[in-house]
């Protein structure tokens, strides 16, 4: 351990998992590092779930996370009946379940909000906090793994913490951080980031080694998850967006080498940035929130010079591909917190171009990614909206149809709003792509039913927007209430539009 516990004293801190999981008590607040099942802890909470379940004891926890995590953490806790209330963002099924069946309270917030929150002590007292990490240096600061999150806001504001040294995250991760933190109002200063490559800050976060109660050695893997292969709708939309950016381009209004790009979590992001291994552009800079398995084969091409990003997800064959090659990705890869990685200046600065997915999209461009027949949540927000609003561009990505074709993606009124038209610059669908720039709402629907819509639902919005037309008398957004209503509850009751 002398090579991960630089601290000769603090090796008398050394104690095992289930006796970390004593120091968790009801009621209070635990924070943890973790960003997208990656970097998070896993041996305390697997400890925490095995006391309770024992000793059948009734524990409740309020759980803050950078964002997701894996199901050692999320999954466990909320199987054992442990946490009370979530933030900012999960994606695991136990915690969607608990959600949606009102056992649990979520709190869905924008990625950049959260250490800010923490901070201005909207969220008042963090009891603990539990930190992965590669390495304690000899000062007692700390070097995170594969993921950094809110890891520097916690270890701030925790009254105590607990380490957990992870021996399966290579110790050449060390170097690969970007530790830069904010001041509060009104001492704030200009983050000072020009060019994605940029590193401001220290490769580790700073820590009172007097503030940690224990330090627990452990070698679980990230649970990282395998990403669905890339279908050929997926390869239609990508199609769709190089022809976009080669436009763009024409008309002088991006560079010939792009601006740096974000992408979203998940199999349709993942496939899209598939796109750009067999394109002409070269030398790509991503500002971003997460690494996932296309960027890390754009590296492998040469085609990446900067990856800025707060976590590495990848599924967990590249993982370790990662992990053999560590020093050569510590060359383009970034990482650092997220209330830099996800932060409107720098987003608006770089002028990055913002790529999400939705769950759905209506006819006059607002979007919901989040909650399925408006209140079933399924994720949440996460960081998108810290891109789409101050992007460059924002293109949303979406299939025409769920379920096997029986239900149609591009609705009259989505069901909850995430981001209004206001947010919304691009929607792609795998039938074609919608510039919404300088439309009026109405220009808007007719583009978007003509462009992205499935042939098989496109006669129903049709109709649905004449009628709105005829009967609103020139209202500026034609909706028939009642109308767009039914078509939702059509999908409630019945699982179907084809009716």
């Amino acid at each position: 351990m002398k090579d991960r516990i630089k601290n000769k004293t603090l090796m008398e801190r050394i104690i095992t998992a289930e006796e970390a999981a004593e120091l968790i008590s009801d009621g209070m607040t635990v924070a943890t590092s973790g960003f997208t099942p990656s970097g998070y802890p896993k041996a305390v909470p697997l400890a925490l779930a095995k006391r309770v379940r024992e000793n059948n004891e009734d524990i409740k926890i309020n759980l803050i996370t950078g964002a997701s995590v894996g199901d050692e953490l999320d999954g466990e806790l909320s199987r054992a009946g442990i946490i009370k209330k979530r933030l900012p963002y999960q994606t695991n099924k136990y915690i969607k379940e608990s959600i949606n069946k009102g056992e649990l309270e979520f709190i869905d917030q924008h990625i950049s909000h959260v250490a800010q929150n923490i901070n201005y002590k909207f969220i008042e007292k963090i009891d603990i906090g539990i930190i992965e990490a590669v390495e304690i240096t000899e000062e007692g600061h700390i070097i995170p793994s594969t993921s950094v999150g809110i890891t520097p806001t916690i270890v701030k504001k925790a009254e105590k913490i607990i380490v957990e040294i992870n021996t399966s995250q290579p110790l050449e991760l060390k170097g690969i951080h970007d530790i830069f933190t904010l001041e509060n109002p009104p001492h704030r200063k200009p983050i000072p980031i020009i060019h994605c490559s940029d590193r401001i800050g220290t490769e580790y976060i700073p820590l009172d080694k007097n503030r940690i109660a224990g330090i627990v050695i452990t070698d679980i893997k990230d649970n990282t998850r395998p990403l669905s292969p890339v279908k050929d709708i997926h390869r239609n939309m990508a199609g769709i967006l190089m022809e976009f950016l080669e436009f763009e381009i024409k008309k002088g209004r991006i560079p010939n080498e792009l601006l740096p790009m974000q992408s979203g979590v998940g199999s349709i992001a993942n496939a899209v940035l598939a796109g750009f291994l067999d394109s002409k552009y070269e030398n790509l800079q991503f500002y971003t929130e997460v690494v996932q398995d296309s960027i890390i084969d754009l590296i492998d091409s040469g085609k990446v010079c900067c990856a800025s990003t707060t976590a590495i997800t990848p599924s967990p064959e590249y993982l370790e591909r990662i992990y053999q090659n560590i020093d050569e990705y510590k060359k383009r890869i970034i990482l650092r917190p997220q209330e830099i990685s996800n932060n409107p200046e720098i987003i608006r600065r770089l002028g990055v171009i913002a790529m999400n997915a939705a769950i759905e999209v209506d006819i006059y461009g607002n979007v919901n990614s989040s909650n399925v027949l408006g209140g079933n949540m399924m994720n949440g927000i996460g960081g998108s909206g810290d891109f789409a609003r101050n992007g460059y561009i924002s293109i949303f990505f979406t299939e025409s149809t769920r379920k096997n074709g029986n239900i149609s993606a591009i609705v009259p009124m989505v069901s909850h709003h995430d981001y209004t038209e206001h947010d919304v610059d691009i929607i792609i669908t795998e039938h074609g792509i919608a510039d919404l720039r300088g439309l009026s709402p109405k220009e808007r629907a007719i583009r978007i039913i003509e462009n992205c819509v499935h042939p098989d639902y496109k006669p129903q919005l049709k109709e649905y927007f004449f009628q709105a037309l005829k009967k609103s008398k020139g209202m500026h957004i034609p909706i028939l209430l009642d109308k767009a209503l039914s078509w939702h509850h059509r999908l409630d009751v019945y699982g179907t539009m084809k009716e």
